[in-house]
């Protein structure tokens, strides 16, 4: 068990290794709380990011965007989900605060996919095998998809497990969360309600 974390954390510290520039910039962009919101219920949603401590980002700022692989063959996308408010966590099974994580992201899935919510796992270093078990196990439905080399994670700058973004229907960057935080309480709740009654982008008039 110890061999197999120390490799998963020896192939992080590689990856982060990569870590350019443009995507330190672009994760370091939620730290401050000094640019306002862009949304009809920014207000609201900025008081629930503050109770949970999520760093905001600029009007305008889009997440980076990636295309990788469920350990069933199936690709998933951020343009995939466009028009959908989108929560993406960066995990691995030996994490213990991801483990924590999970399962309330489950519960989201399940209850808030109809509503437009999208829930997606980027796995961090580990195979497929590894990532099929601990879904058996936790009972996990929502996409988890393969980061091996860990591009995807370089891409958002991402330093540490867990790390949770949420992106807004309009396909706006709307917070980050490094660390865990208390998903399963009403201000995470009630910011997941906020986003999914916000319209999402309008569709290019020809």
């Amino acid at each position: 068990m110890r061999t197999r974390r120390a490799a998963g954390i020896g192939r992080i510290g590689r990856s982060l290794a990569l870590v350019g520039a443009t995507a330190l910039a672009w994760a370091l962009v939620g730290l401050p709380w000094t640019a306002p919101l862009q949304a009809a219920s920014a207000p609201a949603v900025a008081e629930l990011l503050k109770a949970l401590e999520l760093g905001g980002y600029a009007p305008g700022e889009k997440p980076p965007e990636f295309s990788a692989r469920t350990p069933d063959g199936q690709t998933v996308s951020l343009a995939g989900l466009r028009r959908r408010v989108i929560l993406v966590t960066f995990w691995a099974t030996w994490c213990p605060p991801c483990k924590e994580d999970m399962p309330v992201f489950e519960q989201f899935h399940r209850e808030f996919a109809a509503q437009g919510l999208s829930v997606v796992g980027i796995n961090v270093g580990e195979g497929a095998p590894a990532i099929r078990a601990y879904a058996r196990e936790v009972g996990l439905t929502f996409p988890l998809v393969l980061d091996p080399e860990g591009k995807i994670q370089v891409r958002y700058g991402v330093m540490g497990l867990p790390t949770t973004f949420l992106v807004g229907r309009d396909g706006r960057a709307v917070a980050r969360a490094i660390g865990p935080r208390e998903w399963g309480g009403t201000p995470a709740r009630a910011l997941i309600q906020a986003l999914l009654a916000e319209p999402g982008a309008r569709k290019p008039v020809r």
